[in-house]
């Protein structure tokens, strides 16, 4: 970003700035965020939710919200309509644009228009002319019956004021997407979600692809040296095998097979990770087995350790085992055998 264009970026810590008590809800969160608004007076806010992964050019929908005159805009895809239960449901008028009702989970999902297999699901992402979002979050604050979320109060409140209209996310043309990858767009709020996004990104031809360098995922890289796999001695051998791993890594003698490792990861002698995301500074030791895991940051599995192999053994000791089997080892934990 440039300072000469006055680009920056504000980390918002949770506040009590209305009142002794803490966000009861995504409305609430920006209603009682307002005085960033009210400093900057923008013309247009931009509601993104933060558990989606997603390449997308917000211009394009900017434009297409600026032309119609929409108090709000909500980014939409479509989904088939079995798995649209999961989501928030957009019903469109007749032009294909305007949004008759939204609907969080329904049971029966509508179709699109001329599409009766397909639904629109909403993306939880909002585009508002900001006098209209300062008014509704206003008239929420103070409504008792609300949730005060923006997809269960907010949306509906200007959908009933015919306020509300529904960008294609299909339409977004980003620079350097393929056919493959245009349109993908992955909810991941959940353990199982998180975890198959991140295993998609270890195959050979992912579907989402980090390699557009036309239009490349902009993040803050630690200044950490680059990876490095050590060890080229019989069973000893440093490598990873359809795996990401970022710098700072190194892998020591051991074998990483469809695996994310974050910055500062270490991987010890003999030890094996498989289909496993192991987050910053992890440590895994000398004959150590990590399979179908999340570790989160300064996880240390001692020498010997297995984590995943059993899911049993896994639960009694007190880790978070998913749905879909994949163990979950909290923060700065010490895995004991």
């Amino acid at each position: 970003m440039s300072g000469l264009l006055g680009n920056y970026v504000t980390p918002v810590p949770a506040q009590q700035r209305l009142g002794p008590h803490w966000f009861t809800g995504s409305a609430d969160a920006i209603h009682q965020s307002l005085n960033l608004i009210y400093d900057e007076r923008p013309d247009l806010v931009i509601v993104f939710g933060a558990d989606h992964v997603y390449r997308m050019d917000p211009q394009q929908m900017i434009e297409q919200h600026v032309a119609s005159g929409a108090g709000v805009t909500v980014a939409a895809i479509p989904v088939p309509r079995a798995e649209a239960t999961a989501f928030g449901v957009i019903q469109t008028g007749a032009d294909g644009k305007s949004i008759e009702a939204f609907l969080e989970k329904p049971a029966d999902p509508p179709a699109l228009p001329g599409r009766p297999d397909q639904a629109f699901a909403s993306m939880g992402n909002y585009l508002f002319t900001s006098d209209v979002l300062v008014d509704s979050l206003r008239k929420d604050a103070v409504d008792t019956t609300s949730r005060h979320d923006m997809g269960a109060d907010i949306i509906p409140m200007l959908v009933s004021q015919r306020a509300a209209q529904v960008y294609d996310f299909r339409d977004n043309d980003v620079p350097g997407a393929s056919e493959r990858d245009a349109g993908y767009w992955r909810d991941v709020g959940t353990l199982d979600s998180y975890f198959e996004a991140h295993m998609d990104l270890c195959a050979i031809h992912p579907v989402f692809n980090l390699y557009n360098s036309e239009w490349p995922i902009l993040t803050q890289v630690p200044s950490q040296p680059p990876a490095k796999f050590v060890h080229d001695d019989g069973d000893r051998v440093g490598r990873a095998i359809n795996s990401v791993v970022s710098n700072g890594v190194i892998v020591s003698g051991s074998l990483v097979r469809e695996s994310v490792l974050s910055p500062g990861v270490r991987v010890d002698s003999w030890a094996t990770v498989e289909r496993s995301v192991l987050l910053h500074n992890t440590h895994i030791g000398r004959h150590a087995v990590v399979r179908d895991a999340i570790l989160d940051k300064n996880v240390v599995v001692p020498d010997g350790v297995s984590v995943g192999v059993d899911k049993e053994h896994d639960r009694a000791r007190g880790f978070v085992v998913s749905d879909g089997g994949v163990t979950v080892v909290g923060k700065s934990q010490l895995v004991t055998p």
